[in-house]
């Protein structure tokens, strides 16, 4: 009788085990935007800040989170560097596999020195991506329909970029997968990077 029992026991363990193990490969259930399937895509082929020309390949293994922005922006940029860097901290150990990337909307001002000096503050592992003129940045502005236009100020060079606020998450192939709104709170963002980074 009590083999019996134990038979039972182990096979309603093992029965467990299987769930969790299905569970753990099911599709992902996001809270952000899910954009998965979508015909967006990051087609690019600009500067890190070692100045290492990159594509979305270079970043093949890794979840990407990209950014548009510029270094004199006052308020959105710095708010959403901040937002990534808290996320990042939170995943722990498997934020090592999340890259945040910042790419510069403004390359007229934005020299990789300044960038270099930018970027990093929010998190050293950040990286950012620079054009040598907003002509090359289209390819990438268009495949993930983003907006980016010069608002003239009082002298030529006082001016602000008005431009898409949102993040967009591509997983560890490069396909997009979240869009992640400006200032989103900061838990659903990281559960939903967790699922990304579990291979759902």
């Amino acid at each position: 009788m009590f083999k019996k029992f134990q038979k039972v026991v182990r096979g309603s363990a093992l029965g467990v085990v299987v769930l969790l193990a299905a569970c753990n490969v099911g599709p992902a259930s996001f809270t952000n935007t899910d954009i998965t399937g979508s015909a967006l895509v990051a087609n690019f082929k600009l500067k890190d800040l070692s100045g290492t020309e990159r594509t979305m390949e270079s970043y093949k293994g890794k979840v990407v989170a990209m950014f548009f922005g510029y270094t004199h922006c006052p308020d959105v940029c710095p708010i959403t560097m901040q937002q990534w860097s808290e996320v990042k901290a939170r995943l722990g150990e498997k934020g090592e596999n999340l890259q945040v990337l910042f790419v510069s909307v403004d390359p007229e001002r934005d020299t990789p020195e300044l960038l270099s000096n930018y970027v990093p503050q929010f998190n050293p592992t950040f990286d950012a991506l620079t054009a040598r003129s907003s002509e090359e940045l289209k390819p990438l502005l268009a495949g993930l329909r983003v907006f980016a236009g010069k608002v003239e100020g009082s002298s030529p060079g006082n001016y602000l970029m008005d431009h898409t606020s949102a993040s967009y998450v591509f997983d560890q192939q490069g396909r997009a997968r979240l869009l992640v709104r400006h200032n989103a709170d900061s838990a659903p963002v990281v559960s939903d990077i967790a699922q990304i980074l579990d291979g759902k």
